[in-house]
């Protein structure tokens, strides 16, 4: 397949804010990351933006060229703000507790923060502390999950790669608590941030991961982000992803998975914000008796277009998955679904196992869902199911014969669809917090 793409034109500008970086912020960093970001620059520079044509079937739905016209201000030439807990509480999802990390508009602040540093059991630290604190972790893992090689928005977020969030658990332990990492756009119109975040989760060790996205300002700002997670054998990640953007805003996130023998990673995922989401989230399942389950959800209106590519990739045998994904549509809006599984050779006794299902609540919105399978063994067990539909009839007369009015009965319903994916949410109090955000989306409508 022929991959066409929208060269940069603007391209002065983000090599002036490259470097700008590199004099400036950025020029005590180590060696080996000043060279990172170089190669990930030129690589950027080769690829240019994706595009939205024929041939280009990973962008045939989603048209970027309006994003990457746009002269986006880097995090360095704005201010950050300065806010109180208070107001950032909202993208928490009663997360909140005493291991969080937050960014405003790219920056670690320090304020808002609670960091933990405890060998034993914890490591959580912004780069700019963990360069030195596991400088060697973080140069063993950091981009070789995110193949900026390939990827446009991976290479561009790796050339302006400063600071980012490391999450790092030792062998055998358990984190109680969720670790909170809160990415937040401040400023309006026309500025851009690139959150990072590495998380290495050493054998045996279990912690529940709560990454969330929100704006507190109007704007078509651009957040390009990309995590990297690393499974080691017997390891467990919950991983909890929110995505709260303002309705011009522009969302683009890589998740990169790697999961080593006999290791679990579940994800759940809601989008809700932003004028264009996309997500890419790519799962290696690398080791023998590895399982991961992919949940999420979106929820769109108005003119809102949300993107998700996911990627499943069985390297070894007797490994499962599991993906459901489900989409609320209304007004004009639309949504992609394009998922594949790979089964590569000699990678038996896979069991896989894919849906997405759509809920159109207006005439004029569309969804477009691909499923995939690439399979090379033939002792598997794979199969996939699609589906896009209104509000069944029946359940609606039935709801209003008990008492309930049009609109009642029409939540009503559409929460009981999503509640298939926020069910899965195994911490209560994220549970509670993101159930009633999807509540709160949907009086809105």
């Amino acid at each position: 397949m022929t991959t066409q793409n929208i060269p940069v034109s603007n391209l002065d500008q983000y090599i002036a804010a490259f470097e700008g970086l590199e004099q400036n912020g950025a020029a005590q960093d180590p060696a080996w990351l000043r060279q990172l970001r170089l190669d990930a620059f030129h690589r950027f520079t080769e690829l240019g933006f994706p595009t939205a044509r024929r041939g280009n079937e990973e962008w045939k739905y989603t048209d970027v060229g309006p994003l990457a016209k746009t002269a986006f201000q880097s995090p360095a030439s704005t201010a950050v703000p300065v806010l109180d807990f208070q107001s950032v509480q909202p993208f928490t999802y009663g997360g909140a507790t005493g291991n969080r990390i937050v960014f405003v508009n790219g920056a670690y602040s320090e304020s808002l923060s609670s960091v933990a540093r405890h060998p034993e059991s914890l490591t959580l630290a912004p780069f700019s502390q963990a360069l030195s604190l596991d400088g060697d972790l973080v140069q063993r893992h950091l981009g070789k999950n995110a193949d900026y090689k390939e990827q446009a928005f991976v290479a561009l977020n790796t050339a302006f790669l400063h600071d980012g969030a490391l999450v790092h658990v030792p062998e055998g332990a358990v984190v109680e608590e969720p670790v909170l990492i809160l990415h937040l756009s401040a400023d309006g119109k026309d500025t851009v941030t690139h959150p990072r975040t590495l998380v290495v989760a050493a054998k045996d060790s279990k912690v529940t991961i709560l990454e969330s996205y929100g704006g507190l300002a109007d704007g078509a700002y651009f957040a390009n982000a990309v995590t990297e997670i690393i499974l080691e054998p017997g390891a467990e990640v919950r991983h909890y992803r929110m995505q709260r953007q303002s309705e011009q805003a522009y969302h683009v996130a890589t998740t990169s998975v790697t999961l080593s023998e006999g290791s679990s990673y579940t994800s759940v995922a809601l989008d809700m914000g932003g004028k264009l989401t996309r997500n890419n989230l790519n799962a290696l399942v690398a080791g023998e008796g590895a399982s991961c389950v992919l949940n999420g959800a979106y929820l769109v209106t108005g003119r809102q277009h949300v993107d998700n590519q996911v990627i499943i990739d069985h390297a070894s045998p007797h490994t499962t998955s599991r993906e459901l994904y489900k989409g609320v549509l209304d007004g004009r809006s639309q949504a992609v679904f394009h998922g594949s599984i790979i089964v590569q050779r000699g990678a038996q006794k896979v069991d896989a196992k894919q849906e997405d299902r759509n809920l159109l609540l207006s005439d004029h919105c569309e969804a477009d869902t691909r499923p995939a399978f690439w399979i090379y063994a033939d002792d598997v067990k794979c199969a996939h199911g699609a589906s896009s539909g209104k509000l069944d009839d029946d359940a609606l007369f039935y709801l209003k014969s008990r008492g309930l009015d049009e609109q009642e009965a029409r939540s009503l319903l559409t929460k009981g669809f999503v509640h298939d994916i926020t069910a899965t949410i195994a911490h209560e109090s994220i549970r509670a917090h993101t159930e009633a955000a999807v509540s709160g989306w949907l009086e809105k409508l």
